[in-house]
């Protein structure tokens, strides 16, 4: 099996960005709950029905549907060589109930993108000016930031010394070198 690899990070920090042009270098599939979660739902599979009831009225999705999706897609062929989850696991029931699903050995690296809240928060406003969001204003980052390091710093504890710390400032260029860099060794 290739390389398994969670992207976690803030709001605002790359991820996506970041996971399609690993995505392409190892040429492993770039998983992603959101977009998975649309591709069900789209679908009117069993799954993407019983996500739509929550998601039409603005609730999250359930852990044991979104590990339930996840198992699906991981069992695919093309996943077969490794894969690139971004946005799952986001919490530590999620992770708990993808190790209890696919074991322990799930993932083998997670690449933290460590940016400074004050580049987020700018970048998120910049993004939600280009894009016309107006419920991306700055108290609302910061909510999302607040909940992201709640979710998050558990997960960095859980996974202990897989993390891999990856300076998420400067150009989309450096910021890939560095996970590269990182990812070599």
């Amino acid at each position: 099996m290739g390389r398994r690899i969670l992207f976690l990070g803030p709001p605002g920090g790359g991820k996506g960005t970041q996971a399609k042009m690993v995505r392409r270098a190892l040429g492993v599939p770039h998983v992603s709950t959101g977009d998975m979660l649309r591709e069900a739902m789209a679908s009117g599979s069993d799954l993407g029905r019983r996500a739509e009831a929550y998601v039409s009225v603005g609730d999250l999705v359930p852990d044991e549907l979104v590990v339930a999706l996840v198992e699906e897609r991981l069992a695919r062929e093309d996943a077969a060589g490794g894969y690139l989850l971004d946005g799952f696991p986001r919490n530590l029931p999620q992770a708990e109930a993808l190790a209890e699903v696919l074991g322990d050995e799930a993932l083998d690296t997670i690449v933290y993108l460590d940016v400074d809240e004050d580049e987020i928060i700018a970048r998120l406003l910049k993004r939600a000016q280009i894009e016309g969001r107006a419920d991306d204003n700055e108290e609302t980052i910061r909510h999302r930031l607040e909940v992201f390091h709640g979710e998050t710093e558990p997960l960095i504890a859980y996974y202990g010394d897989r993390v891999r710390r990856i300076d998420g400032t400067g150009s989309v260029e450096d910021i890939y070198c560095r996970i590269a860099l990182e990812l070599a060794s």
